[in-house]
């Protein structure tokens, strides 16, 4: 059955288990979180009662895996040029994809890394996909989703092509994905702000990397206009993208049964604009 399921990237403060009931709280029918705080290289290990607590919260408030798209820290570089400072990410990414293990979550949403203009960008890429290989090697039932980015400073992953070399050198295509944010694809220059650029740029998606391949979406609307490469969330239909390319994605099928997440800046409208989504779900099911 095809089931839209819209949330919010939700507050994990006091432990994972909290963050099902924060996403009950605002409608949500998929969230994402952090597993671990995103801006410190440690964290202590998810203990058997966080890990009983997390999935009784999931189980209470009606969250599956499917509906669920955990993000890694924003530390973490798996392209670094530094070979001491990409054993370091390397070693973190892993750490982020067994804590999802354990959690009983299927999917592990990051930043694909940056080349720090030292090294060059196919270069930086491989490091990328070697670092998702070893990491899949070593872990088991969680697949790696790539997010595409603006393409701010040396950040890769904002041209579908990137998304697709990293694809082709991964070994385990079963437990490969991507994720789109909308902003990002918007300020990577890909048009969003009509239905037919929709249906264009979704089609050099799914041309170049292909649908079987989303795992997740972000919902944003974006600050700056087309191509700025600047990553800018705005709430939903007050930035340059506007309604159209949302209600384009709540009324086509091929964004069914993966977790739709808002990163827009406002919580405080999360679940207005989580039930205006809905609302487009319902009017395109007419």
């Amino acid at each position: 059955m095809a089931n839209y399921y819209i949330g919010a990237h939700v507050s994990a403060s006091g432990g994972v288990e909290n963050a099902p009931m924060n996403a009950s709280a605002i409608g949500a029918t998929a969230f994402a979180l952090f597993t671990k705080n995103q801006r410190q290289w440690l964290a202590k290990p998810l203990s058997e009662g966080e890990i009983a607590r997390f999935k009784e919260a999931c189980v209470k408030y009606g969250y599956t895996a499917e509906q669920i798209l955990p993000h890694d820290s924003y530390l973490i570089n798996l392209g670094n040029p530094d070979d001491e400072a990409l054993e370091k990410s390397r070693q973190s990414f892993y750490e982020e994809m067994v804590r999802c293990e354990q959690l009983g979550l299927d999917r592990l949403n990051f930043h694909p890394g940056s080349h720090l203009r030292v090294i060059s960008e196919e270069a930086s890429l491989d490091r990328i996909a070697e670092s998702i290989n070893l990491a899949l090697a070593r872990t088991q039932g969680v697949t790696a989703v790539i997010e595409n980015t603006a393409g701010q400073g040396s950040n890769l992953g904002y041209r579908f092509e990137h998304l697709r070399y990293l694809i082709d050198r991964v070994e385990d295509k079963s437990r490969v994905g991507v994720c789109l944010d909308t902003c990002h694809t918007f300020a990577a220059g890909y048009d969003l702000s009509s239905m037919l650029q929709c249906e264009a740029t979704f089609a050099e998606f799914d041309r170049i990397v292909g649908f079987e391949y989303l795992r997740g979406m972000h919902l944003n609307d974006a600050m700056k206009p087309l191509g700025s490469r600047v990553d800018r969330h705005t709430p939903l239909g007050e930035g340059m993208i506007g309604w159209d390319c949302f209600r384009y994605i709540m009324t086509d099928s091929r964004f069914c049964n993966m977790p739709l997440i808002l990163e827009t800046p406002d919580e405080n409208r999360w679940a207005e604009e989580i039930a205006t989504l809905r609302q487009f779900a319902d009017e395109g099911r007419r």
